[in-house]
């Protein structure tokens, strides 16, 4: 029975009352016919159990709705409530209601688990036409049974139930029976407590069930849809009568505006004229600007410009500015929120502005006429693909799709060892409700501008082949597991930077063979790794491991052919309590102890950028080092591992190299929601320094680099990505091998870093 039937019964009651319905009826008859039932006196409390009551309004006459069929199912609704109360309906909610077909005894019960709603409702439909026996059963009262009732085809039969209470019937069994009315029943035939009342209608006119009617035939589109040739553009009322600053629904779209409705922003489709109502353009445009100021170990280059200076380590002061713009277009069919897209077509441009400023000559370049000052431009293309959905694997969107052309990868959660945009093939989709997610990948890489690290148009001798798959809720819910493989081969070749130093091979060893130039070499190298991100309960969890192993043609410092065999490890653990982040962790990569055998056993990577142990606000991290008294580095920028190498986007991967332990606490902090904080400390060790002994003819050089301390801040105004301001300061304290390198001078940095994004 509806809410309104129900409502309708209490307001009517006091009107049955006038007409000598008892006080222990609470509804008036269904607006149909007129009634036409028995009705019974109930018996007072002190006198015999009350009879049944019942009122029946049997349907009209059968008259079509145009245009409708008549339906051959009924239906059975109404209400249970406490037939103590006369002046107020108290409703019965949890009570069970069965309906048993009195020909099959097959069972029917509401849809909502065989008991009525808080307010005492109960609906059983669709409900075959036949003889039924009610049954309702409430804890604290009496069973009411109702033994037969027939529901005819297109009807709904309404029943409003009144129950009596445990109590109340147990004291009226105690009362001795009063001689006027007759004998007692038998005790089989036992007379039911409670009452009921009856109303019948069609089922094709009642509101409740006018959704289940089947037409004839269809009306005609235009009596019922509103056709729109663009469902995007729906015009927006004008409601606001006032003009006030905030957020509001119905607003304007304008061009510029990526918060609201925007054409660009792939909030509606491009051209639907041409391209249909599914093809949509997302334009991305950033600008980031970058600035450090910083002390690192640099040679002084002694010249006639300035007799007298220090003769080996100079001034190791710098400033570098970098201004990026990039603009990216992003053509795609489908419905991103809901399903991958069908096909995609994405182009990436980004400029590069950069500036360096130094203290000492032959940093900007090889040429020491060249000064202290270093400004530089480059256009890149860091993407360029086509993306094709393959084929759908099942019903809850898993899918395969392939993506051509120059894009991002990141081969695991951190960017330990794989990170780059670089042209390739990729299959990639997902398994069990994206449960299971895949990546197969081949990359063929290319040059990269030295002083912006963007794409070129030429191509290097280095191909990439990988894959690696997630597994969500490995084990542990909140926590995904990866397996990955790559396999990494490098020709290397010769190859001068854009400032005219030479990264191919490394200038460091035996590069040199006299009569035949520079002695080139290739690696072949396989990665193998276990990786893990998420949570396990409240506990925030990292962890990384790889083994590298293959072999390379001819190493610089061994002067021979090598056999690799390297490990990296790390580990993050993080707790988070109110608004602050408690994390530790820890990162190791093997070093070489003896540099000229033939295993090289120092870890390094292809191209990586680990967002780790502090990040952008560790010194050892974002800063480059170059190692004084050579042409390469202890360690590049954006990495962890001092693989020295000439250059981590430009040279080739060095697996004889002194390896590192290093040691994380860190505290981020949730200032508000808009502004974030960082500390960060890290303590740093070389694993092995027989190679730094080999590179810079100098023993002993002892193990502890140093310390590394970093603090920063991140505020996004509009709380969102659209513009970030970010910066901070780090500085290494020298330990006594990094002091054995080179001086004790706290070196220091300090960035900023603006970003603004539509």
């Amino acid at each position: 029975m509806s809410c309104a039937s129900a409502v309708l019964a209490v307001c009517c009651a006091p009107l049955l009352r006038a007409q000598g319905t008892p006080d222990g009826a609470a509804s008036a008859p269904a607006p149909v016919a007129e009634p036409s039932a028995t009705t019974t006196q109930e018996t007072p409390a002190q006198q015999a159990p009350p009879p049944t009551i019942q009122r029946t309004q049997e349907p009209g006459a059968q008259v079509r709705i145009p245009r409708q069929q008549a339906l051959s199912t009924s239906a059975l609704d109404g209400v249970v409530r406490d037939s103590g109360f006369s002046n107020v309906m108290i409703p019965v909610p949890g009570a069970h209601v069965i309906l048993r077909n009195l020909d099959n005894d097959q069972i029917f019960t509401p849809k909502s688990g065989d008991i009525t709603t808080a307010e005492g409702v109960f609906r059983i439909f669709p409900l075959p036409p036949g003889r039924y026996e009610v049954r309702v059963e409430a804890h604290d009262y009496t069973p009411f049974v109702l033994p037969e009732i027939t529901v005819h085809a297109n009807e709904v039969l309404t029943l409003e139930i009144s129950m009596v209470t445990s109590a109340r019937a147990e004291a009226r069994s105690r009362l001795p029976r009063q001689p006027d009315l007759g004998p007692a029943l038998s005790a089989g035939n036992p007379e039911p407590l409670g009452s009921y009342r009856e109303f019948r209608h069609r089922l094709d006119a009642d509101p409740n069930y006018i959704e289940n009617l089947s037409p004839d035939t269809l009306p005609p589109v235009a009596d019922v849809y509103n056709a729109l040739p663009d469902r995007w553009a729906l015009d927006q009322p004008d409601y606001r009568r006032y003009k006030q600053n905030g957020e509001y629904v119905y607003t304007k779209p304008r061009w510029y505006d990526p918060f609201n409705r925007n054409r660009f922003k792939g909030d509606e489709p491009i051209w639907p004229e041409l391209l249909g109502q599914q093809v949509f353009l997302n334009v991305t445009a950033t600008a980031e600007t970058f600035f450090d100021g910083r002390r690192v170990p640099s040679p002084s280059n002694v010249s006639a410009a300035r007799p007298g200076s220090e003769g080996f380590f100079g001034q190791g002061e710098q400033a570098f500015t970098d201004q990026t713009i990039r603009v990216s277009f992003d053509l795609f069919k489908g419905d991103a929120s809901f399903k991958p897209i069908t096909w995609r077509v994405r182009i990436t441009p980004e400029v590069s502005l950069n500036d360096l400023d130094v203290r000492e000559l032959g940093i900007v370049g090889p040429d020491p006429r060249q000064g202290t000052n270093r400004f530089k431009y480059h256009l890149g293309i860091q993407e360029g693909f086509v993306e094709v959905k393959l084929h759908d694997l099942g019903p809850n969107y898993d899918f395969v799709s392939a993506r051509a052309g120059i894009q991002q990868f990141n081969a695991d959660f951190r960017g330990f060892v794989f990170v780059d945009e670089e042209p390739g093939l990729r299959i990639f989709g997902d398994l069990h409700s994206d449960r299971i997610e895949y990546n197969a990948a081949y990359f063929n890489f290319l040059e990269k501008n030295t002083n912006s690290g963007l794409n070129t148009l030429h191509k290097r001798d280095q191909q990439v082949t990988l894959g690696n798959i997630y597994l969500q809720d490995f084990f542990f819910p909140g926590y995904t597991a990866e397996f990955v493989g790559i396999w990494n081969k490098d020709d290397g070749g010769l190859h001068y930077d854009d400032n005219g130093f030479l990264v191919r091979p490394e200038p460091v060893g035996n590069v040199i063979e006299q009569g035949t130039g520079a002695q080139l070499h290739s690696l072949s190298i396989g990665y193998a790794g276990w990786l893990g991100n998420g949570h396990i309960g409240r506990l925030n969890i990292t962890h990384a491991f790889y083994e590298a192993f293959g072999k390379d043609t001819l190493n610089p410092l061994a002067n021979r052919a090598v056999t690799v065999n390297a490990q990296m490890a790390a580990a993050e653990l993080s707790y988070d309590h109110d608004w602050i982040r408690y994390r530790v962790s820890t990162f190791y990569t093997s070093g070489d102890a003896n540099p000229r055998d033939g295993r090289a056993r120092g870890f390094d990577s292809i191209v990586d950028l680990p967002n780790f142990a502090g990040g952008l606000f560790s010194f050892w991290n974002r800063e480059a080092i170059r190692l004084t008294g050579s042409a390469i580095q202890l360690t590049s920028d954006g990495s962890l591992i001092p693989s020295l190498r000439s250059s981590k986007e430009e040279g080739q991967s060095n697996f004889v190299n002194p390896g590192i332990f290093l040691a994380n606490a860190g505290i981020d902090f949730d200032i508000t929601p808009k502004l974030k904080g960082f500390a960060n400390f890290n303590y740093l060790r070389f694993m092995r320094t027989e190679s730094l002994e080999e590179i810079l003819f100098q023993a002993p050089i002892r193990h502890p680099i140093g310390e590394d301390v970093g603090i920063g801040v991140e505020y996004r105004p509009p709380l969102s990505e659209n513009i970030v301001l970010i910066g901070g300061s780090s500085m290494l304290q020298p330990g006594q091998g990094f002091r054995d390198i080179y001086t004790s001078r706290t070196l220091f940095s300090l960035f900023g870093i603006v970003k603004f994004q539509f």
